[in-house]
């Protein structure tokens, strides 16, 4: 009984693993991919009402597993978003995996993604916070080289290579961690850290860099963003879009999982260090990708380099650290609720124009908003969001986080904002860019095109999301404000 008790605590990533083996012996009974795609998303319904069941059943507070996962509102908060995240996915697919023919895997692995992050975000021990990292890991790099053409093989390659690479420098890190503090658990570390043994800062200061710079590869932030281009617009762009959303918000989860819980949030004699650490990779993420960004005419290559930036957006909340609050954390879990509707809706948008007309050049949107209204309407919108413009979500968001740095009290902390205020100017340029080139320019043919009615659906929920969180954020930053204080 007491075991069955326990794999309450994992219902959700349980029922998921459950559901990607239970495709695969689907798809090999079927000949029909609708029913494999249906499938996964009748698992990913019911991996949401065993989340939903955990809020009813009061186990928010309560560990498992001797410690190593903990049912709380932070790890709750992400598990709903990834959930939603890998539905849009799942729907949107039909549409967009033409390059793809092992439907079947593709759903099973996703599904596996998923699960893996949401033990991620649940995660409070070291060792499991490396085996359900890595697991999504090479669940992804699978995931990108999953067309077998020379594009996706690219992708998967280059993927898999970086994210090596950042396996061995985030054990490393962790190995230091365990030795400092003799133990693998973040309460352990956490107590250590708080002990404040002055002796002990440089070791404890390489051991959070090497963490940080193992974790910026899943985070998308400069210098370890190299894979993100090549990935984007080499992968199906399903794969881009749950990459580009989930995999995102599974790192910045466990980093601040990690850096919140592990190392004591504001209120440790290193928390200044790791916070002025990340104030310089929010700098030179933002200023880097928003620079890069304006080059590009491929619109996943353009949305690859504008993720690098978001990252940098991002960042600042964590740099927020330094005020001793957990202002920044909620700064950082609103602005990813907001960027995950706003860039869901933006690559929607991309599956579906791609699918009509064939390319993914910005110049080929030319004319949309008169070829198809829908499609073009809620991707300006999304792109409005992006940039930070009122009302849509994007522009509270960036107030919200910004406004995290300003209330630390820290005047170091100026000089960042400063360099974010002038990196939402440029990112104005290319945002506002495609979307006149999509309102404004003669289109290149009178062909007019409609989204499938999922398609459809999914623009809409994208655009309403937008624009309610633009209007009502109340709701969205209670949820990120109550997630936030029970990491420390």
């Amino acid at each position: 009984m007491d075991s069955l008790h326990q794999l309450h605590h994992i219902a959700p990533a349980a029922t998921l693993l459950v559901g990607a083996a239970v495709v695969l012996i689907a798809d090999l009974a079927s000949n029909r991919r609708s029913d494999v795609q249906w499938l996964a998303l009748l698992t990913l319904v019911v991996a949401t009402l065993m989340a939903c069941w955990q809020v009813l059943a009061g186990l928010p507070g309560e560990s498992a597993l001797g410690g190593a996962v903990i049912v709380d509102v932070f790890g709750l908060y992400f598990t709903f978003l990834l959930l939603a995240v890998a539905a849009a996915v799942v729907i949107v697919s039909s549409d967009g995996l033409q390059r793809v023919e092992q439907r079947g895997e593709f759903y099973a692995l996703l599904l596996t993604s998923t699960a893996s992050m949401v033990l991620l975000a649940q995660a409070q021990d070291l060792i499991l916070i490396f085996v359900a990292l890595e697991t999504t890991s090479i669940v992804q790099f699978v995931l990108a080289g999953i067309a077998r053409d020379d594009r996706s093989s690219e992708a998967g390659l280059k993927y898999l290579l970086t994210g090596a690479i950042s396996a061995a420098v985030l054990l490393y890190g962790f190995a230091f961690l365990f030795g400092l503090a003799g133990t693998t658990s973040l309460t352990g570390i956490a107590a250590f850290v708080g002990a404040g043994a002055e002796e002990t800062r440089l070791a404890v200061i390489l051991a959070f860099v090497l963490v940080a710079a193992g974790l910026g590869f899943k985070m998308a932030i400069v210098p370890f963003q190299a894979w993100v281009p090549d990935v984007y617009q080499g992968s199906p762009t399903p794969v881009t879009t749950f990459l580009s959303v989930a995999s995102k918000a599974g790192g910045f989860a466990i980093v601040l999982r990690i850096f919140y819980t592990g190392l004591g949030g504001g209120d440790t004699f290193v928390s200044e260090d790791w916070a002025k650490m990340f104030a310089v990779f929010a700098a030179v993420s933002m200023t880097f990708g928003n620079v890069a960004a304006i080059q590009q005419t491929d619109a996943k290559r353009l949305l690859g380099y504008s993720s690098i930036a978001q990252a940098g957006n991002i960042a600042v909340g964590l740099a927020a650290v330094a005020g001793g609050s957990t202002l920044g954390a909620s700064a950082v879990l609103f602005f990813l609720g907001t960027y995950a509707a706003t860039n869901l809706g933006v690559f929607i948008s991309v599956i579906a124009v791609s699918k009509s007309i064939g390319s993914d050049d910005i110049r080929d949107y030319a004319g949309l908003l008169r070829r198809s209204p829908g499609v073009a309407l809620v991707l300006s919108l999304c792109l409005l969001s992006l940039t930070g413009i009122p009302p849509t979500a994007g522009f509270l968001a960036k107030v919200y986080v910004f406004n995290s740095a300003v209330r630390t009290g820290q005047d170091w902390l100026v000089w960042l904002i400063v360099v974010a205020v002038l990196n939402t100017a440029i990112s104005a340029y290319y945002y506002l860019r495609w979307a006149r080139i999509m309102i404004l320019d003669e289109p290149r043919d009178t062909l007019t095109f409609r989204p499938t009615l999922t398609t459809s659906g999914l623009l809409m929920l994208a655009g309403a999301g937008v624009l309610f969180f633009g209007l009502v954020p109340t709701p969205l930053i209670e949820a990120a404000r109550r997630a936030a204080e029970t990491l420390v």
